[in-house]
């Protein structure tokens, strides 16, 4: 029975000879490195080498005393058990023939790169890791940068000796796995010196909602570690697969994190790495070029339809990555299938909203939000696991666990949290990938939670609201529905979606849609830019030190002020529209009114003060104007970007709020101007019909458009003649109105008999299931509502199908 093996001579069939992790690699060398996907090399220590140790040392009988005695509800007890045994193993005796072939084939594999003592990574590899219904990742140890043969053999009995960490004794109990029916396996690999460059993590699909279409990368300075444990924010990029595979640069969005801190090698023997401060330079870069990133997420598609095909089903992978700072060279460290999305049930559909309109007033800190639950509980700080810190300090289950990071010797505590809130980490952290798991809701990153939140006192935890998740003073009532899609009628009316938060568009994109009849760009200025557009552009020129101040900071890592504005609003668009693709989105433009404008971040010297700014300087007439076309310009050049350079040309483009003909023609000139034309590349353009004058002169528009959408708010209060933010004539504003129903009426037989399209994307059909009747009734095009009202609104529609099927019969 082997004791070694190299690498390159394992594959997925020897998961009980090397591990999970080990027969991952090994099928990858065989496999993937001829598509030129880079693997370091190095060899196997089988488990038939971890079962000889424990055999020389008769360790399984006192091993199982010790594990038999644990009270699994006692972290103490856990800990004090663990140690135990890890103190056995640690000092037991390492059998001199075993220790003879580890070096000799230590230093083969120095020889291989031309070194006496190579530098290598010694990674246990478990025999129950990365199986498809528990992933058992992070449950023994790893250690870098081992140099020669005393070192080396030290780090493959700790990596012995790791097989009873804390956490992964409870993750076994937890699931029922027998102690000594999993082996323990090491992978011996040549080093990558990231420590010179980056590394990090890659997941083929969205890590919060499982969304399949895109793969995710969070990259950092130095090795990989920071990363997983979550004791930095790294830089993020997200690559769309289907247009990256017809040929298109993709990358539909970066944001870049707080790198403070890098790991890197130490500088003696005891000392194998060490963290350091990052180069202020450094830190205000994205850590990887654009065509890097592009190529790890190649790589990544490729890894993932490997294991697809091997498994004959979609198995999306989780990947370690590392590049080289001396060769400057990318390389795939580790590989395995994610676990968690891979397992739900995409049939159905579980929608959480908090049900408390004073919410906002009982924010208490905010941060990195994981999953899409809410939960209540009390705050139970906890800022060590060591024995003095926890001695007398109770973690009771349901109690909201917060801490400044979590490893994965937190698992114990954790797994009994009603959610988890840390100061530090990002989207693919330690605390993000177990609560995903466990399927608790956790914010990372929040950066005061310690501070700002109390022992005992009772919180809400929402992760249902975005990007973001909040921490709510007190038990906020909230609403929790699930659907089951199959049970859905269908409907021949297609169904969109109005999206304003491209943060929540991937959630989203699982719910039946037919594409996004409205993605509003004001949102995405609000949230993704928060500077007025002309005050970007010209902050030099007011003499406002502290506003040039802040934006200089908002622009780290992008070329200028304009580059910052195309590239943040594309990002914004191109995340609608990838989650929607290949499904049209209609992106309508820019449509603050003044007072609006107003509020941003600047927009005081630019703005005009009207005394109604709902029928004032708005949509169209900002456009074509000499005091605002060089702004208008940037938000052509982002939806040029978007459909031409990252190939989503499912983005359709809607101007609102134009008035005239002759205000859409110079709307049409202005945008060509910077690129857009009409029916270029298949462009089309569709027009807002939310002013009477649009449905009036219907024919006259409909010459120069690709389709019209209604926008029932606003056609509502023009109509009515009402101001529909004033509650002092709320109870008149109505969109069922028979004035505003007889020109939505009229909008579509004009349509129809001018061969343009017509769809509505006002609240109206949201809110009324009998308004949504009434445009079946009249053949409309498509209707488009809110994310939260498509179930009810397809029933509607079906009712009335259904109905008219009757009548027609």
């Amino acid at each position: 029975m082997q004791n070694i093996i190299l690498l390159e001579k394992v594959g997925i069939g020897d998961i009980d000879l090397v591990g999970g992790k080990n027969a991952s690699l090994g099928e990858m060398l065989q496999n993937l490195s001829k598509l030129g996907i880079r693997i370091p090399k190095g060899f196997v220590i089988t488990v038939h080498a971890y079962n000889e140790f424990i055999k020389a040392n008769k360790l399984e009988v006192k091993i199982r005393e010790l594990i038999g005695a644990i009270d699994y509800k006692s972290v103490e007890s856990l800990r004090r058990s663990g140690l135990e045994v890890r103190s056995l193993m640690r000092n037991a005796r390492f059998p001199v023939k075993l220790g003879e072939e580890i070096v000799e084939a230590y230093y083969a594999l120095s020889d291989t790169y031309g070194q006496l003592n190579t530098d290598v990574a010694v990674r246990s590899s478990a025999t129950a890791e990365d199986l498809p219904d528990a992933s058992f990742a992070g449950q023994q140890e790893t250690y870098l940068n081992v140099r020669g043969p005393e070192d080396l053999i030290d780090a493959v009995r700790n990596c012995f000796a790791s097989l009873f960490t804390d956490r992964a004794i409870s993750y076994r109990h937890s699931f029922k796995f027998d102690h000594f029916a999993v082996g323990l396996s090491i992978g011996v690999q040549k080093m990558v010196r990231s420590d010179l460059g980056a590394s990090g993590v890659a997941f083929s699909l969205d890590t919060e909602s499982g969304f399949k279409d895109v793969v995710v990368i969070n990259a950092s300075y130095g090795l990989g570690e920071l990363v997983v444990q979550g004791a930095i924010s790294p830089d993020e990029y997200i690559v769309h697969k289907p247009t990256m595979a017809a040929g298109f640069p993709s990358l539909i969005e970066k944001r870049m994190g707080v790198k403070d801190k890098m790991m890197v090698y130490g500088d003696t023997a005891d000392e194998r790495v060490k963290v350091i401060p990052t180069d202020k330079g450094f830190q205000s870069r994205f850590c990887l070029k654009d065509s890097t990133a592009l190529l790890l997420a190649q790589w990544v598609v490729q890894i993932e339809e490997y294991y697809s095909g091997l498994r004959n089903t979609w198995t999306p992978m989780d990947v370690e990555w590392a590049i080289d700072g001396l060769t400057k060279e990318l390389f795939i460290v580790q590989a395995r299938p994610e676990t968690i999305h891979s397992r739900k049930d995409a049939g159905k559909v579980t929608e959480y909203s908090i049900n408390d309109p004073q919410r906002t007033e009982k924010i208490l800190t905010k941060g990195i939000a994981v999953g899409d639950k809410i939960a209540s509980g009390n705050v139970n700080i906890l800022y060590s696991l060591d024995k003095r810190v926890i001695e007398g300090h109770e973690f009771h289950d349901g109690d909201v666990l917060v801490t400044d990071m979590t490893d994965p010797d937190w698992e114990p505590v954790m797994k009994r949290a009603s959610a988890i809130v840390t100061n530090k980490g990002g989207r693919t952290c330690h605390a993000a990938i177990v609560a995903r798991e466990m399927g608790v809701p956790a914010i990372v990153g929040c950066g005061n939670a310690t501070d700002v939140l109390s022992n005992g006192q009772t919180v809400t935890i929402s992760c249902a609201e975005g990007g973001d998740g909040f921490v709510y003073a007190g038990e906020i009532d909230y609403l929790r529905k699930e659907y089951d899609l199959d049970d859905l009628p269908s409907i021949r009316t297609p169904l969109m979606l109005n999206v304003a938060s491209p943060s929540m568009s991937f959630q989203f994109a699982q719910l039946p849609h037919k594409g996004v009849g409205l993605a509003r760009e004001e949102f995405i200025i609000n949230n993704y830019i928060q500077v007025h557009p002309l005050a970007l552009l010209q902050h030099e020129k007011i003499g406002d030190a502290e506003l040039s101040r802040i934006i200089r900071g908002k622009i780290v890592g992008f070329d200028n002020e304009t580059d910052f504005f195309i590239n943040k609003l594309a990002y914004g668009i191109a995340r609608i529209a990838a989650s929607f693709y290949p499904y049209k989105v209609i992106v309508r433009f820019s449509d603050f009114k003044s007072n609006e404008y107003y509020n941003l971040l600047g927009g005081k010297y630019f703005e005009p003060k009207e005394e109604n700014p709902m029928i004032g300087w708005r949509g169209a007439s900002r456009y074509y104007s000499g005091e605002y076309k060089e702004a208008f310009g940037l938000e052509c050049r982002a939806i040029k970007k978007v459909r031409e350079e990252m190939g989503l040309s499912n983005v359709i483009v809607m101007i609102p709020f134009c008035r005239t003909i002759g205000e859409l023609l110079k709307v049409k000139e202005t945008m060509a101007e910077y690129g857009l034309q009409q029916g270029d590349q298949g462009l089309e353009l569709y027009l807002m019909a939310e002013i009477p004058s649009n449905i009036l002169m219907a024919e006259e528009f409909a010459d120069h458009i690709d389709g019209f959408s209604i926008g029932s708010n606003d056609l509502t209060q023009l109509t009515l003649g009402l101001d529909r933010d004033s509650s002092l004539v709320a109870d008149i504003y109505d969109e069922r109105d028979p004035a505003v129903k007889r020109l939505i009426t009229h909008l579509i037989q004009t349509a129809k008999r001018k061969g343009v399209k017509v769809g509505i994307c006002g609240q109206g059909p949201s809110d009324h299931p009998d308004f949504a009747r009434f445009l079946v009734e009249l053949g409309i095009d498509s209707i488009s509502v809110t994310p939260d009202s498509v179930m009810k609104t397809i029933h509607a529609i079906a009712a009335v199908e259904m109905e008219l099927a009757a009548v027609e019969a």
